[in-house]
């Protein structure tokens, strides 16, 4: 009997070794990452300086061209995440005023991901990897229900993510593959489908009286003196529930509505999405009422 506990005691350190050895590597591995994606960009960057940064969802990334800004004198990169909820558009903002970055104007896309306050798993779980390098990741993730798994269980984070951050991603980066992720400024332009969804219905779609994660890029550009623009995108025609967009202007005042700024279907690659064509449209018109000289 004795012997048999001996054993599964090696047996468990023997793991718990091999688990903390493979985080190092992974880590470490992650270190090293520059090409792949804007998460890691930031993170491995040293001080930048940025007349306008661009935060938000798909409906950020698809809608704000950053080359427009960038002919305008403005220099310019699109954080813009798809499939992000602003959770990730916060920890994104505090990763940059942690590298001391410069930024003078965030835009940030607010509207549909004013509706809650959770994390998205596959674009959270990539932040994982530098858990333990950086205290304002380490901060944003302390009040979720799985902190303490992914933080204190070496190796935890990478198996219960590993389509995200697992050995295929591992090998990815050790290879220096490149995703198209950084191109165009961090804009990624979509093109017109047959296919594509062209009714959507919001109804049952509220925003949070108080988002607290809003709240926070709110207080960071105003606590490091940077012009915070709030702006809701453009939606296709036939969407129901359009209210929506009076609700929030209704919770946050300070918002700008340009939901029908852009509304001919003609324009939309999807209901919620604008064809490169629409989104430099849109462009257009916030360059021109917010940095037209």
């Amino acid at each position: 009997m004795k012997k048999f506990l001996l054993y599964i005691l090696g047996v468990f350190f023997l793991t718990v070794l091999v688990a903390v050895i493979l985080d190092g590597f992974y880590t470490y591995v992650f270190m090293q990452s520059r090409n792949r994606g804007k998460i890691e960009t930031v993170f491995n960057s040293t001080a930048k300086k940025y007349d306008v940064v661009i935060l938000g969802s798909s409906r950020a990334n698809n809608h704000f061209v950053s080359k427009m800004f960038e002919d305008k004198g403005l220099k310019t990169f699109n954080y813009g995440m798809s499939g992000g909820h602003l959770f990730e558009a916060s920890l994104m903002l505090k990763l940059m005023i942690e590298r001391k970055y410069e930024i003078k104007n965030v835009i940030l896309e607010a509207d549909l991901n004013l509706s809650n306050d959770q994390e998205s798993e596959g674009v959270a779980a990539k932040f994982l990897p530098y858990i333990h390098c950086s205290k304002v990741i380490k901060d944003h993730f302390s009040a979720e229900e799985n902190f303490k798994e992914l933080y204190y269980i070496p190796f935890y984070r990478y198996v219960k993510f590993d389509s995200k951050i697992g050995f295929r991603e591992i090998y990815k980066v050790a290879s220096k593959e490149k995703t198209n992720a950084l191109d165009n400024l961090g804009y990624y332009p979509l093109g017109k489908h047959k296919n594509g969804n062209m009714k959507n219905n919001i109804v049952n779609l509220n925003p949070l009286p108080h988002n607290k994660y809003y709240e926070e890029i709110k207080e960071i550009c105003k606590k490091n003196n940077i012009n915070f623009i709030a702006v809701m995108t453009p939606m296709c025609e036939n969407v129901v529930g359009m209210n929506y967009f009076d609700k929030v202007k209704k919770a946050y005042p300070e918002i700008y509505n340009y939901e029908n700024s852009v509304i001919e279907d003609k324009y939309f690659s999807s209901c919620g999405h604008m064809t490169d064509e629409g989104a430099r449209l849109f462009t257009g018109r916030i360059i021109k009422d917010f940095f037209q000289k």
